[in-house]
């Protein structure tokens, strides 16, 4: 009894200190972050859905730098098209190419020890960004950077959804095709983009080189009018808020989680008794444990006024996109999650350009041919067994 007694005590305790640790660390980031503002640009957009054209386009990109290559991903890993990527860079620095890879201390635990002193001796200026740190440790745990950022030579910039490794690529058996939406960008945009790196890349190194102008070369613009928009941990929520409150008759959303907060469930609500139509497109599998669950409870009372969620059926749909009517297309990094509102550092890239929307809207029409409506038939006929696990996976949400 006294063993069961002083285990039951210590988890309290350790229970206890991450509540503490969590609330201290997150009224301490609070009180330093930023909201960082970057202007309405005019440049052009290519959008990618598959890893196989992403990954031949981006490498190609990399092949050809001539100055420099700045990359931020959240997973790197340890496989054939990881390694590749890894040797290119190697090749590049070797050739005297400046490289500078960034990579999140959890998303990318994969990348071996040996590839980490290849790419050191090569010159790569290889980093691991936001370590967790004393005092608050579990926060600094989960506070991660989530930014996909490329940027070659100042010139060409990508953003989007896809990181570096083989089940991106549609060969990963557990998830089968993968569908993501990545963006290649030129134009001033991509100034943005630099800075936005060059600030994770300060915060990490120490090093500032945000007043080099080699890293910013004079851009022509293009047709397209877009907007960078980074979040830290803090303001994503403002901003889904804002897009779902401009909304007059249409919302598309797509999202590999949908765990939204009180405020999003409100603002969805809002919309949908305005008579703005909202469609929700959602993966059938889930690629992480308790994340396709969490969602469950959002469901019925959503359901019930009218909002259509999808599940999308061909493999796995990692997409982050979303479109208020013909006016504003939004696709970046941040998941339409607590993760992505309150902790992770992310970026997405607002577009104005109706024919560019249309364009998007054509490919969601394709995902969607490949997705089942949700049903209250298949809400009602959810076992004991997964009620049970959408009711623990509510407790943890905030962490999925």
């Amino acid at each position: 009894m006294g063993i069961t007694l002083s285990i039951i005590v210590f988890l309290l305790l350790v229970c206890l200190w991450l509540v503490i640790d969590y609330k201290l660390g997150r009224k301490k980031h609070l009180s330093a972050v930023t909201k960082r503002e970057y202007p309405v640009r005019n440049g052009d957009l290519t959008l990618f859905t598959t890893g196989e054209e992403l990954f031949k386009n981006l490498f190609d990109e990399i092949r050809a730098a001539q100055e420099h290559i700045h990359l931020l991903f959240y997973i790197v890993k340890d496989d054939p098209i990881s390694n590749e990527f890894l040797s290119i860079l190697m090749e590049k620095a070797e050739q005297g190419v400046k490289v500078r890879l960034l990579v999140d201390w959890v998303g990318g635990n994969k990348v071996s020890k040996k590839n980490e002193k290849a790419l050191k001796k090569s010159g790569v200026q290889f980093f691991y960004c936001h370590k967790p740190k004393f005092p608050f440790l579990w926060y600094s745990l989960n506070e991660r950077n989530h930014r996909k950022i490329a940027v070659i030579d100042g010139k060409v910039g990508f953003v989007g959804g896809f990181n570096i490794g083989k089940e991106y690529l549609g060969r990963d058996p557990k998830f089968g095709f993968w569908r993501d939406y990545h963006l290649k960008i030129t134009g001033p945009g991509v100034h943005d983009l630099q800075t936005q790196f060059l600030y994770d890349y300060q915060d990490r190194t120490s090093e500032d080189l945000l007043m080099n102008t080699k890293y910013f070369p004079e851009l022509q613009e293009g047709p397209i009018k877009m907007k960078m928009v980074p979040t830290d941990g803090a303001f994503l929520q403002e901003h889904f808020t804002e897009l779902l409150n401009s909304a007059e008759h249409e919302v598309i959303l797509g999202s590999p989680y949908f765990i939204p907060s009180k405020e999003l469930v409100q603002a969805l609500k809002n919309a949908a008794h305005r008579g703005v139509k909202i469609k929700i497109l959602i993966p059938r599998i889930g690629d992480h444990p308790f994340v396709k669950e969490a969602a469950y409870p959002y469901f019925k009372p959503l359901m019930g006024i009218g909002i259509q969620f999808y599940f999308y059926e061909k493999g796995f749909y990692h997409a982050k996109v979303f479109v208020i009517d013909d006016k504003l297309c939004d696709i970046g990094t941040a998941n339409f999650d607590k993760r992505s509102l309150f902790l992770n550092h992310e970026i997405n890239c607002y577009i104005y350009d109706r024919a560019f929307i249309h364009y998007v809207k054509g490919e969601i029409r394709k995902d969607l041919a490949h997705a089942t409506p949700l049903t209250f038939e298949e809400l009602r006929k959810r076992s004991i067994f997964h009620r049970g696990k959408e009711k623990f996976s509510t407790l943890i949400s905030g962490f999925l």
